[in-house]
């Protein structure tokens, strides 16, 4: 499978002025980024909307797998959803790559408070590897 990053990724993408903008770092975690979700994406009062959770769980292990140099797209995600993150809490979004099978890339990823490391949500995925381009204006 052949994939384009264009830079219009609502997680990641740095043209996309209404996405996320996320920029994960490799380190010795894994890849990791720091952030707060803001006020639109509510879902009950106060606390940020569980599809977003899961975005940037999906972009952890994504960033995870291409710093581990296996870029792919996300087949499975299974969230597990220990407790509601709080819009504008400060969070640290880590991912890291556990194995390499052929063409799969099994990773997890996690979202603490940046603060008392209280794990909000977790994720394990399976990724399947891609031919990955980027265009030069995506950076």
């Amino acid at each position: 499978m052949k994939v384009r990053f264009d830079g219009h990724c609502f997680g990641c993408g740095p043209l996309n002025m209404e996405g996320f903008r996320l920029v994960f770092q490799p380190g010795p975690d894994g890849s990791s980024v720091e952030f707060e979700v803001p006020d639109k994406y509510q879902s009950w009062a106060g606390m940020a909307h569980g599809g977003i959770v899961a975005l940037l769980l999906d972009e952890a292990v994504g960033w995870a797998a291409w710093h581990a140099g296996h870029p792919g797209v996300t087949g499975r995600l299974q969230v597990s959803f220990r407790r509601p993150l709080k819009l504008g809490e400060p969070i640290r979004i880590v991912g890291k790559v556990e194995r390499v099978r052929r063409t799969l890339v099994y990773a997890n990823a996690y979202i603490e408070n940046r603060n008392d490391r209280d794990r909000i949500a977790d994720a394990t995925a399976t990724l399947m590897a891609t031919d990955t381009r980027i265009d030069p204006e995506a950076c």
